[in-house]
């Protein structure tokens, strides 16, 4: 991967000192836009990245975003989770976009389409009493 300088500049600047960052618990977390894993790292920082990939829920699905060209581009995948994994896995790694963020990006994912599914209440049964 190429890095380039403008991008290491910006990140000794943000790195200690930015607005989204939270410690907790002796690790330092970030809660910046298109940020992954959530973790403060050169690698997964949405701000200063050239390509970066952002997981975040929609009404139903995930929306996914991509930066291209310094534009961000929102894409809503709501047609099912299968189709969804499938189709995150093509734009990172499928397209070589960011390749070492699809794991991260499919686990998150997983997580939001998880939670926004149906919990059907737990019928319960009541036992026939012995006379």
């Amino acid at each position: 991967a190429v890095v380039s300088t403008q991008s290491t500049g910006q990140w000794a600047i943000i790195r200690k000192s930015s607005s989204f960052i939270v410690k907790s618990l002796g690790t330092t977390l970030s809660r910046e836009p298109n940020n992954i894993s959530g973790k403060n790292s050169f690698k997964a920082n949405g701000l200063v990245n050239k390509h970066v990939v952002g997981i975040k829920p929609a009404d139903k699905g995930v929306v996914l975003t991509t930066k291209s060209k310094g534009h961000l581009t929102s894409t809503t995948l709501s047609r099912g989770g299968r189709r969804t994994i499938k189709t995150i896995r093509a734009a990172t790694a499928g397209s070589h976009y960011r390749p070492d963020l699809t794991d991260s990006a499919i686990r998150k994912a997983s997580a939001i389409i998880r939670s926004q599914k149906n919990k059907s209440a737990a019928k319960r049964r009541s036992r026939k009493h012995k006379n």
